[in-house]
């Protein structure tokens, strides 16, 4: 009887501490992963990514290129797209218009 006991607490007991050093190793690890979010909002971004294809520049990159996006609010948008496509896109809104009247217009 004292044998089984006895054997039965070194059982246990295996099975126990290495279940608590399990979870003091993930306490330990989470704990240096976790940065607080005081910490996040403060730190200083040198990085960032292009608004117009999504490649990474730096941060004077970026800077400049926003100036020049910021230079372009003043320009219409008019005047970014050619004469004949400007047609083109007339001509399919007409072509909208008209099809709600005479719906067989292909």
């Amino acid at each position: 009887m004292v044998i089984v006991s006895f054997c039965s607490l070194q059982i246990s007991t295996l099975v126990i501490v290495p279940m608590i050093s399990f979870a003091e190793t993930l306490s330990i690890l989470s704990a240096q992963e976790d940065i607080p979010e005081e910490v996040l909002r403060a730190e200083i971004y040198t990085d960032a990514r292009s608004p117009i294809d999504g490649k990474q520049l730096t941060a004077a990159e970026y800077t400049e290129l926003m100036e020049k996006l910021r230079s372009l609010d003043g320009i219409p948008p008019e005047d970014f797209v050619s004469p004949k496509v400007r047609e083109v896109i007339g001509l399919l809104k007409l072509r909208k218009f008209l099809k709600q009247f005479i719906p067989f217009i292909p």
